[in-house]
């Protein structure tokens, strides 16, 4: 599949996915969205695809925000569809794959940015990496889920602050804040991912997407996470990957598994 505003490399089970606009600080418009979604869904069906980096190209930016002059002169009605759908066709979609992604923060990550990187399953970020939520200072709040992840991460108080401020941290503090895992230096951010990726590759693909859905259930309103995972893990004993993992256990030599 041929894509306009990002690039995908695979390699060992990893794939990364980088958003390609240098020139608008890789901000998010409407068909880098669509493309975005594309490739998630098409990496995800991939069964030689264990793990998906998403990252930003250049030295800059992650991903700036979003394109505002899209949605400049939107009415209530488009600016409330504009959130729906974007929550569905990426946000959401990313959050909820059955594929680990890791992002790499390689700069600012701002807005849907931010945003973007906090629907991944954790992150990762480069020395240099500044993030925040800077809407309010355009007159609108964060649409793509900001306002309801950034707390889960980083508390309430945190969240808040961040929020009304519009200001950005760097990334020691986002460090500091549990919001990312790890800082480095920016040359050895995608070695790290890759490195990280490649202990998840090790792993059954099937438990990982169990886990993915297990944790992400205790963030649901109405939605009891430990039935969820009680369900999962008796699931997990109808699977392939459970006797290859028990029985290499068993025979002490190392699992095997196969693609998702």
């Amino acid at each position: 599949m041929n894509y306009e505003n990002i690039l995908i490399e695979r390699e060992n089970g990893i794939a990364v996915i980088t958003i390609n606009r240098p020139t608008k600080l890789n901000a998010l418009n409407k068909a880098t969205i669509e493309e975005l979604h594309k490739a998630f869904k098409s990496e995800n069906e991939d069964r030689s695809i264990k793990v998906i980096i998403i990252t930003g190209s250049g030295d800059k930016a992650f991903v700036a925000g979003a394109d505002i002059s899209e949605f400049a002169n939107f009415s209530i009605k488009e600016g409330g569809r504009l959130a729906a759908q974007g929550q569905e066709m990426l946000f959401d979609f990313v959050q909820n794959l059955e594929t680990p992604v890791i992002a790499a923060v390689n700069g600012f990550a701002l807005g849907g940015g931010l945003e973007l990187a906090m629907s991944a399953h954790f992150r990762i970020a480069s020395d240099n990496a500044k993030m925040g939520l800077p809407e309010v200072s355009l007159g609108v709040i964060p649409g793509y889920g900001g306002t309801q992840r950034l707390p889960q991460l980083i508390g309430k108080g945190r969240a808040m602050e961040m929020i009304m401020t519009a200001g950005m941290i760097d990334a020691p503090t986002a460090l500091g804040y549990g919001l990312v895992n790890h800082v480095v230096p920016q040359a050895e951010l995608l070695d790290l991912a890759k490195n990280i990726a490649t202990k998840i590759t090790k792993n059954s693909s099937v438990a990982i997407g169990k886990a993915i859905q297990s944790v992400n259930a205790g963030f649901e309103e109405g939605v009891n996470g430990y039935h969820t995972e009680i369900r999962a893990f008796g699931e997990c004993f109808g699977t392939e990957d459970f006797k290859e993992g028990t029985t290499a256990f068993l025979e002490k030599r190392k699992a095997e598994f196969p693609g998702k």
